[in-house]
């Protein structure tokens, strides 16, 4: 792969998915050794060429040579096209771009609520923007709920399976039920709150897919699968407490996630 020299990388230290993949354009050669530098420790002598919030929203790549700096997926996209020169006509072509822009500010707008992370003192932050987090909820509400309306089909033995939306209601409900609690508890957290409780449940329905695998190979016992289920709610809730604890949030809303699904559990044995 060919390097691209004189070019350094502006990732975000407190995000584990930036510090991963710009490290690995340096491992595999793309970058320098010297070509990533978290934004918060910008180089003085690139400093003034950077806008900082932009280079928060979207990881910016600065020439050392000639001062220029681009943004967000065409710096990725500089950088692969100069490692692996045959992509670059993708890369020139308006509809992938397009695609791919929208596809990078959805995960960058959306990345302290999908990997979470403890955030120094008066660090510059991604602008917060509402229709991006939005549609962040609604693609995560969606795949869980498709996911757990899959899974129930593995514990009718334990529990009734309902109607074909049901657990499309039920995870709606959850997010109605938890806004409503926090909008009185702790308004100002609500939409990073929702944003990390979403990407819990989407984990744990990402997980439910190994039992979905395990049930087309195996013929185990169906209490496998409730173990198996139980094992995933009980992880999810540990998360949600070290997440709730990253966000000031104390015990409360992680008691009220759970209280949430006791309540939908005894209506359903009960309906």
């Amino acid at each position: 792969m060919k390097t691209l020299n004189n070019h350094v990388i502006l990732y975000d230290e407190e995000c584990p998915m930036c510090e991963v993949y710009t490290k690995a354009f340096v491992q595999t050669g793309m970058l320098a050794v010297n070509g990533r530098e978290s934004y918060q420790h910008t180089p003085a002598q690139i400093c003034p060429l950077v806008d900082q919030q932009r280079a928060a929203n979207e990881i910016a790549l600065v020439n050392t040579e000639s001062g220029e700096v681009t943004y967000g997926i065409k710096s990725l996209f500089k950088i692969i096209g100069h490692a692996i020169p045959f992509l670059k006509p993708l890369f020139a072509f308006r509809p992938f771009i397009w695609l791919m822009t929208k596809i990078y500010a959805f995960i960058s707008y959306n990345r302290k609520v999908i990997i979470p992370a403890v955030t120094k003192p008066n660090a510059v932050q991604p602008s917060f923007k509402l229709n991006y987090r939005i549609a962040y909820l609604l693609f995560t509400w969606f795949l869980t709920a498709f996911m757990l309306t899959k899974y129930a089909h593995l514990l009718t033995d334990f529990v009734p399976l309902g109607e074909k939306y049901r657990e499309y209601f039920i995870c709606s409900g959850q997010i109605v039920f938890q806004v409503f609690l926090i909008s009185i508890y702790k308004k100002e957290k609500l939409w990073d709150y929702l944003g990390n409780m979403m990407t819990i449940s989407f984990a744990g329905s990402l997980m439910l897919i190994a039992g979905l695998v395990i049930n087309q190979l195996f013929n185990l016992n169906p209490i496998f699968y409730i173990l198996y289920f139980l094992m995933v709610a009980g992880l999810m809730f540990l998360e949600h407490i070290r997440r709730s604890k990253i966000l000031k949030l104390g015990w409360l809303m992680s008691i009220t996630w759970v209280l949430y699904r006791l309540i939908v559990l005894a209506l359903i044995f009960t309906a």
